[in-house]
């Protein structure tokens, strides 16, 4: 059995996996291009590699746009596309910081007992009033749809 030691006595330290080494990392890289060195260096291939990221990340965020009103995960896949104007891009990288900040707010509050209650009673009052109106609707017309549809 290989405990990561060949030093009799010494104990081996499973590495630390709790991910807050790569936030801590993540809060404290600076603003600006992901590109890598080589491509840094040179002007015209940087600028070449800011282009081809906009138009990925363009046609992701359009792509996300587009599945808005149809089925589909239209926001997730508008985050993505931001996510990828956001290796190259100090403006896209503020609003996806905003906008991680936002949704964590939001989820905080989302998980308060008042607020959870509150969004329970609501829903359980909803319900409750499209039950009734069936039920009515139900009673008065039977079965029976509000238009005439004849053979067609």
């Amino acid at each position: 059995m290989n405990t990561g030691s060949d030093e009799p006595g010494e104990v081996a330290v499973a590495p630390d996996e709790t991910g807050t080494d790569e936030v801590r990392s993540e809060q404290e890289r600076g603003l600006g291009s992901r590109a890598p060195e080589f491509i840094k260096a040179r002007r015209l291939l940087h600028v070449s590699w800011q282009v081809g990221v906009f138009v990925i990340g363009l046609a992701v965020v359009v792509t996300g746009i587009i599945m808005l009103p149809l089925p589909g995960p239209g926001w997730v896949v508008i985050f993505g596309g931001m996510a990828i104007w956001a290796t190259e891009f100090v403006w896209a990288q503020l609003v996806l910081r905003w906008t991680k900040r936002k949704v964590t707010e939001a989820a905080q509050r989302a998980l308060d007992p008042k607020v959870r209650r509150r969004n329970i009673i609501l829903t359980t009052i909803g319900m409750v009033i499209v039950a009734v109106l069936v039920g009515f609707y139900v009673w008065k017309f039977g079965m029976a749809m509000p238009w005439k549809i004849k053979n067609q």
